[in-house]
């Protein structure tokens, strides 16, 4: 095997498995006495962990200041929340919910201690100022398996609207101290933020596996995020049982690692734009997407670069999600395609034209569409092409 030369960016302290959410009181404890919390505006708050959460906070003799983050956060949140408790004394931030909450618990981490607003470090807005601190502990613990934010170093903000964006505030002094990851914590997920979510997660692998800086290391973390969330996200989202939600919390955590380190494709591509100009959440738009930019970039790859390991590692995707040997490159990654065709619609992932995208949108969405992920791609797609992943998703 050939290992060519890689770098490893950092990475959060990792608490994995069934009922280990007990444990995060302790890890606050570790870094002080005062916790701002971040949570969702509702679901947490009403089951059992959020009581025993306080309870422990209590007699621990931790005292904590508590926000909400309903939808996906703005700049504007960010900089208020910060204006709000900078002389709070908050020691450590601790965010419980998903991908949303745990970018704006990042985001406020980060800045709690300093005195500038998030526009001023957002990638494509603003100055765009080299973000060198300080930072709080901040301890994510996700609800969903989907962003995978817990393992990263990027704090995603949204501006909605047709001249908004959607951006990210990103610096590895972000990513978490801690990762509690404990699968009972997703057990009130509704069917369709399994769909979402888990179609974003395996998005986020398959496009960090066939990313341009892949290499063998993320791609034995991304194989294994793959598999999981082909034995986990259908059996979730039609049975509900407990071993399902195991594999999509792990095929999450791992889409979140591998993403933070070799970047993602064009379904992020385009996630970007979509989220910001319409009210797209963003799981939705990768698992709405991902079958056919797949079938995109494969075909453009058969046209213009044949020899691409990328069509080997497509074909070789293939097999591992429909479990079956292919005679050749092509029969594989038309099975692939095939398959999260098949996904796509056995989870009720909706078109775009749902959310009031239409064709005469394609060339703004388009325009804005080469951020990072774009970059990385495993082939530079054609506005022609990239108009056309939307075509077939409208």
């Amino acid at each position: 095997m050939n290992i060519p030369a890689f770098s490893l960016s950092r990475l959060p302290q990792i608490v994995f498995g069934a009922g280990r959410f007990k444990e995060t009181a302790d890890l606050v404890a570790s870094f002080g006495k005062r916790v701002l919390v971040v949570t969702g505006a509702r679901s947490f708050q009403s089951t059992s962990q959020w009581h025993c959460l306080v309870d422990v906070l209590k007699q621990s003799g931790i005292s904590w200041e508590h926000i909400t983050v309903a939808g996906e956060p703005s700049p504007a949140f960010v900089d208020q929340a910060v204006r709000d408790l900078r002389e709070a004394r908050i020691e450590v931030v601790l965010g419980v919910g998903g991908g949303s909450v745990l970018d704006g618990a990042k985001a406020i981490a980060g800045l709690l201690r300093g005195d500038h607003s998030v526009m001023d470090y957002l990638e494509g807005v603003g100055p765009e100022l080299p973000y060198q601190g300080p930072v709080l502990p901040f301890i994510a613990v996700p609800t969903t398996a989907g962003t995978g934010s817990e393992a990263t170093k990027n704090a995603v903000l949204s501006l909605p609207g047709k001249q908004g964006f959607k951006k990210s505030f990103r610096h590895e002094l972000l990513v978490p101290r801690y990762a509690v990851v404990d699968p009972e914590l997703l057990a009130t997920c509704p069917p369709e933020l399994i769909a979402a979510n888990g179609m974003d997660a395996l998005t986020q692998l398959i496009e960090s596996y066939v990313s341009l800086k892949a290499h063998p290391f993320t791609d034995a973390l991304a194989w294994s995020g793959i598999e999981a969330a082909r034995d986990g996200l259908l059996p979730w989202y039609e049975q509900g049982n407990a071993q399902s939600r195991s594999n999509m919390a792990y095929a999450a955590l791992l889409s979140g690692i591998t993403l933070a380190q070799v970047g993602l494709g064009s379904v992020h591509g385009l996630a970007s734009p979509l989220g910001a100009f319409f009210p797209i959440p963003h799981g939705v738009v990768c698992g709405t997407l991902v079958a056919a930019a797949s079938e995109i970039n494969i075909r453009a790859l058969q046209s213009r670069e044949p020899e691409h390991p990328a069509l080997i590692k497509y074909a070789r995707l293939g097999e591992l999600l429909t479990q079956n040997e292919y005679s050749n490159t092509t029969v594989a990654c038309n099975a692939l395609i095939k398959i999260l065709t098949d996904w796509t619609e056995r989870l009720s992932l909706p078109p775009l034209r749902n959310y009031g995208v239409t064709a005469a949108d394609f060339e703004h969405i388009v325009k804005h569409s080469r951020g990072s992920s774009m970059k990385t791609n495993p082939i530079v797609l054609t506005d022609e092409e990239i108009g056309e992943i939307l075509q077939m998703r409208l």
